[in-house]
């Protein structure tokens, strides 16, 4: 029987849950689709009054402490959260510390505790933790969507069944990892024959243990404060590190009713509860330098902007893993169908107002138009059926697409990008949401860049910006999207070709910026997904991170092997 096999133990909770991490090791190894969470909100799944019940359970807790954390705490911090769909603060004030030195201090005393526990015990705490925190989608969805600015449905499927996937898949590579090789065995080595004769042996009793790196800073981020952050504590967990999670000041809601879970689990089964913590601050005052700064913390995860991610990689003695900025490029060739591919590319550049790290923002169009079964069509009328496609989408579903903008910033950067000079194909304006006519947003501004101004193109605009530039043809956009992923890093490319030659050229063109790519997507399948127990998030092969969700180096780098000889 494989050493990764999820059977035969005595741990109550990996019983319970040995099927569902034996089902994700299947996922991983196949590569298909699979899903341990639906992401339909089916009453069916769910429950026929857990919606109700979540939104109830969001209500209560505005305005109220956040009460569910099982830590310490010498005070209470009032943070920054403000819904970006009515305008109005959230009031939820969280158990807080005011020396951040003490959250190390506390992992860095409960690292034996943790580190001493057997791989069953973890994987069973952290998959019973994340059954619990399913059975709270419909809250998360609620605080996700309030303080992110994602759509309710988006909410609860990133915040919820996506994540959780990906936490599980987090575990089960970890499993696979730390039960590669045996745990201990004995070595005898030939040494040649004594004076009679007979043949001499080496004797060692040879043991390896798996030893976690130390104390782990998970630092979060606004726009996916859940989605981009469980896999490091469930990674760092499962491989036995004690973690701090240091949430964005002004998404702090979500990931906290993750924390509160995990902690009851732990707490339940005789471990402290205080092994994973929550770290609040504000941007006034943010603590994120000072906690990764202190030498006890070993591990480091961090989603966000580029310039605090390069100062995090080049701290010395650290092992950090980054999601950064990315500028995501797109190339037209020829299509099957031009209606639908611009109503694929409206949507993901209008999903979720732009602010993914998967959303496109340079489209490269051949000055000479792109290839269709009626023919070529222009420049022109490619950018034309461009505009219409988003126009049209923001007609019929542009409040639920586009969701709220979380930070006023991004909405300034907009309508401030469309004064820069830069001819102005479709400019952003407001939109009304019925359901929130107080919402934040702007739809997609779409301008044309000429293909020598690398300063614009070569810059990420978070949000709902997108830029056309014309080109020779589809040989230089590969050749400018392919530069600047090596040089500022990408997450993902995507490209609308029927030439088998010339989509093979592409792929290996752009497989070497080290980019994800995919090609002529329509319908209900999107540039923006990346699926679990599939799709590698972020390859770490180009300067927009190295936290690949999820491949190996992902969880190796939380632990190290170490031997032990004896000589009997």
């Amino acid at each position: 029987m494989s050493q990764t096999t999820a059977v035969g133990t005595t741990n109550d909770l990996f019983s319970k849950h040995s099927a569902t991490l034996q089902a994700a090791l299947d996922a991983i190894a196949a590569r298909t689709f699979y899903a341990r969470w639906p992401e339909a909100p089916s009453p069916k799944v769910y429950g026929e009054n857990a919606q109700a019940e979540g939104l109830a359970r969001f209500d209560s807790q505005v305005g109220q402490p956040y009460s569910g954390l099982l830590q310490g705490s010498d005070g209470s911090m009032a943070c920054k959260e403000v819904s970006p769909y009515t305008g109005q603060p959230l009031n939820i004030s969280y158990p807080s510390r005011k020396n951040p030195s003490e959250y190390v201090h506390i992992a860095d005393s409960l690292r034996t505790e943790w580190r001493k526990s057997d791989l069953q015990t973890r994987a069973g705490i952290l998959i019973e933790s994340l059954e619990r925190v399913a059975a709270r989608f419909f809250e998360l969805a609620s605080a996700t969507q309030h303080t992110t600015g994602q759509s309710w449905i988006m909410s609860f499927q990133a915040s919820g069944p996506h994540s959780n996937d990906r936490a599980l898949e987090t575990v089960a590579m970890a499993w696979q990892e730390l039960n590669r090789f045996p745990e201990k065995a004995e070595w005898v080595k030939p040494s040649g024959k004594d004076k009679e004769g007979n043949m001499r042996y080496t004797t060692l009793h040879k043991q390896w243990r798996k030893e976690p790196i130390g104390v782990s800073l998970c630092i979060g981020c606004s726009t996916f404060p859940v989605w981009n952050t469980t896999p490091a504590i469930y990674g760092s967990l499962m491989t036995g590190n004690p973690v701090i999670v240091k949430p964005h000041p002004t998404a702090i809601y979500p990931i906290a009713l993750v924390v509160e879970e995990i902690q009851k689990t732990l707490k339940e089964n005789g471990f402290s509860p205080e092994i994973v913590q929550l770290a609040t601050d504000t941007p006034e005052a943010p603590i994120a330098k000072i906690l990764a700064d202190d030498a006890r913390v070993k591990l480091i995860d961090y989603t966000g902007g580029s310039a605090f991610g390069d100062y995090l990689e080049a701290l010395s003695g650290k092992r950090v893993f980054t999601e950064k900025a990315g500028i995501n490029s797109v190339v037209l060739h020829s299509t099957k169908n031009m209606k639908a591919m611009m109503g694929n590319i409206a949507f993901s550049l209008s999903l979720y107002s732009g602010q993914m790290c998967t959303c496109p923002q340079n489209i490269f169009i051949p000055k000479g138009g792109i290839g269709t079964p009626e023919g070529m069509v222009s420049y022109e009328d490619t950018i034309a059926a461009l505009t219409f496609a988003i126009k049209d989408l923001m007609e019929k579903a542009g409040a639920g697409v586009l969701g709220a903008i979380q930070n006023p910033a991004t909405y300034d950067r907009t309508r401030q990008v469309q004064d820069s000079g830069l001819k102005v194909l479709l400019p952003a304006q407001e939109i009304s949401n019925p359901e929130f006519p107080q919402a934040r947003n702007l739809t997609p501004t779409v301008l044309e860049v000429p293909a020598d101004r690398r300063d614009a193109i070569g810059k990420e605009m978070f949000g709902p910006i997108t830029y056309v530039v014309p080109v020779e043809d589809y040989q230089e956009g590969i050749a400018l999207a392919r530069n600047l992923a090596t040089e500022h890093g990408a997450i993902t490319f995507s490209a609308w070709c029927t030439d088998a030659a010339a989509i093979e050229y592409m792929a290996d063109e752009m497989a070497q910026s080290f980019t994800s790519v995919s090609f002529n997507f329509v319908g209900g399948i999107w540039v923006n997904q990346s699926a679990g127990f599939s799709d590698f998030h972020v390859t770490g092969g180009n300067p927009a991170g190295n936290a690949s969700l999820t491949d190996p180096e992902f969880v190796l780098r939380r632990f190290e092997w170490v031997g032990v000889r004896v000589h009997p």
